[in-house]
């Protein structure tokens, strides 16, 4: 009984943690990851993981096409995957934007070609392009404050909000005119073929310039301002937004017109490129900006994706084209087909990634 109520004599050591020297301090060099672990990290994280994945598919195919064709690795091929997708690079930011939210919008497609015929129709009347192009982006700006409002007051779906907003932008388009208009105001003619010379025979379009500046003003809104961590925070959790004071209301509806005004900008630049307006243009468009969105890395749930990515995710599919071109005995067709094979392993990688996360 004594020996029970006796107090220890002796100190109990803590016991040493796993790994670690004496007096607990982690031995020299085992406090750094190695490089492969750091790659794996990467690989298997559910925010950098999808976009690290979409880089290395980029130059794995640009690889294998320089590999496989002559002239591929031409400085000038590169440069056309930026000259040839600008619109949709422009596109795929305000998509990202609607995205990181938990939205979509199918309506951008749409947007696109009235944009288009908008901009031919006034041309053709004698408008000048000053006021014409400015008049298309608070058009469209206008189309997706209505669906956003829509979306917060109305409580519809995007899906359902932008699928009307889809019928409406396509019906107006054959209102204008049943058939193609061609433009052939001077200044759009000058924009669709001036180049800007880059040295060595290398040249890019104004819609490069244009498309990155939007890229540029994107990463800065959504990684510097208090608006692009409001997006952040309502794609992680809308109700977790309102409880910490956050202007989720207005920023759901901002994003929409974000996307809005991005559409009428993607139509103005196509029409840089095609020079005409057209009902039928850019059908099935909405679903290469989503499609660019997600392989570049953006959580189709919201809360994790990068305008980077995105743009990444456009030049995926650009490489993918280019490629079938260079083969000529290949139907345009395929690149649907690759589109939708890279979709669904994105998306199957995405719910892998999330639930390794949990």
């Amino acid at each position: 009984m004594t020996k029970l109520l006796e107090a220890p004599t002796t100190n109990r050591q803590p016991r040493q943690r796993r790994g670690t020297g004496a007096g607990g301090a982690a031995p020299s060099g085992t406090g750094r990851r190695s490089p492969l672990a750091a790659a794996l990290g990467l690989l298997t994280s559910p925010k950098y993981g999808p976009v690290t994945v979409t880089g290395l598919l980029f130059v794995a195919i640009f690889v294998i096409g320089g590999f496989r064709y002559r002239g591929f690795f031409s400085g000038q091929v590169f440069l056309n995957l930026f000259v040839d997708n600008a619109y949709l690079i422009v596109l795929a930011v305000g998509m990202t934007f609607v995205i990181l939210t938990g939205g979509i919008d199918l309506s951008v497609g749409a947007v696109v070609a009235l944009s288009g015929m908008i901009a031919a129709s006034l041309l053709q009347t004698g408008w000048s392009p000053g006021v014409v192009i400015p008049l298309i982006l608070v058009l469209t700006s206008i189309l997706g404050l209505l669906v956003g409002l829509m979306i917060h007051v109305f409580k519809v779906q995007p899906f359902i909000a932008t699928l009307a907003a889809m019928f409406l932008a396509r019906g107006l388009c054959y209102v204008i005119s049943q058939s193609s208009i061609s433009i052939t105001d001077p200044t759009f003619i000058q924009l669709a073929v001036s180049r800007i010379p880059l040295g060595a025979g290398l040249s890019i379009t104004p819609s490069v310039i244009i498309a990155l500046v939007v890229v540029g003003i994107a990463v800065w809104v959504l990684h510097g301002t208090r608006f692009g961590r409001t997006v952040y925070a309502i794609g992680g959790g809308e109700q977790s937004g309102t409880l910490m004071g956050l202007p989720v209301a207005r920023t759901k509806v901002l994003v929409y017109v974000i996307s809005g005004f991005c559409s009428g900008l993607a139509g103005v630049l196509f029409t840089f490129y095609t020079l005409s307006g057209y009902p039928l243009t850019a059908i099935g468009t909405e679903l290469d900006a989503i499609a660019a969105v997600v392989i570049g890395g953006t959580l189709l749930t919201g809360g994790y994706g990068f305008v980077l990515g995105s743009v990444l995710g456009v030049l995926v599919l650009g490489v993918i084209q280019t490629i079938i071109t260079f083969e000529g005995t290949l139907s345009s067709w395929w690149t649907k087909i690759f589109i939708g094979a890279l979709l669904l392993v994105f998306i199957i990688l995405q719910k892998v990634l999330t639930a390794r996360r949990r």
